[in-house]
């Protein structure tokens, strides 16, 4: 399906889609006089140059959260620690004093074809003695219980870069990629080969279409999270 980007709100619409559109609009009309709902074929536009947009937060909620995000235990503690912001024409979630991951299970790729994932990340502000950072997990799977399996990324205060935590039942494995409290007000790019990591992890495949991704800032931290992008090799 051939797809253009419309002029209104930046929305991506299908050449097909408004066909069907108004081929439903005008059977409405020629059958009762009105119009009738159609289903729509609405789809987002496929990967580009071995690139694929995961999340580019430019689609807030009206507080500000990004649609499709859930907060993994208080909706409104959610709302309060994290919001969508704009800053010279860049979109970005804002984290502060975060005490909870939040999520999405709309993310959806092939981790075997585009195994790369790339993200940008930027300190606010930090505390004396921060107990981390910030960081990201990607899930490219579910368990038997439908828990998702992922690999947690960390900006860590204080441990080494490539420090490793074993994670249990409940917990993610924790690998750290980054380490100390500088640079501040800096955009820092992280790139994770993460179907690799997950092989070494967990010893199997992951699912063909990877789960979801989640987020969090640190304890007393305020830190941006930029776009989310998977790339191929």
């Amino acid at each position: 399906m051939e797809f253009y980007r419309g002029q209104r709100n930046g929305v991506a619409v299908s050449r097909r889609t408004v066909t069907t559109y108004w081929a439903c609009l005008l059977l409405g009309i020629a059958v009762n006089g009105s119009s009738v709902v159609c289903a729509q074929d609405v789809r987002s536009p496929g990967p580009s140059n071995g690139l694929v947009v995961l999340e580019d937060f430019q689609n807030p909620d009206a507080k500000g959260f990004p649609q499709e995000w859930e907060g993994q235990r208080s909706t409104v503690t959610a709302h309060e620690t994290y919001t969508i912001q704009q800053e010279e024409g860049l979109f970005f979630l804002s984290a502060k004093s975060a005490s909870q991951r939040v999520y999405t299970k709309q993310i959806k790729w092939d981790p075997k074809k585009y195994p790369v994932l790339t993200w940008r990340w930027r300190i606010k502000s930090v505390p004396d003695n921060p107990e981390f950072i910030a960081a990201i997990y990607p899930s490219l799977d579910v368990d038997l219980l439908f828990i998702p399996v992922n690999t947690k990324y960390v900006w860590s205060a204080t441990l080494p870069v490539g420090s490793v935590k074993e994670g249990g039942m409940f917990s993610s494995t924790e690998i750290v990629i980054r380490s100390g409290t500088q640079p501040v007000g800096e955009w820092i790019e992280e790139r994770v080969n993460v179907y690799e990591d997950f092989l070494k992890i967990h010893n199997h495949e992951p699912a063909v279409r990877a789960w979801g991704i989640s987020l969090l800032g640190g304890p007393g931290v305020e830190v941006d999270f930029g776009s989310i992008q998977a790339q191929a090799e």
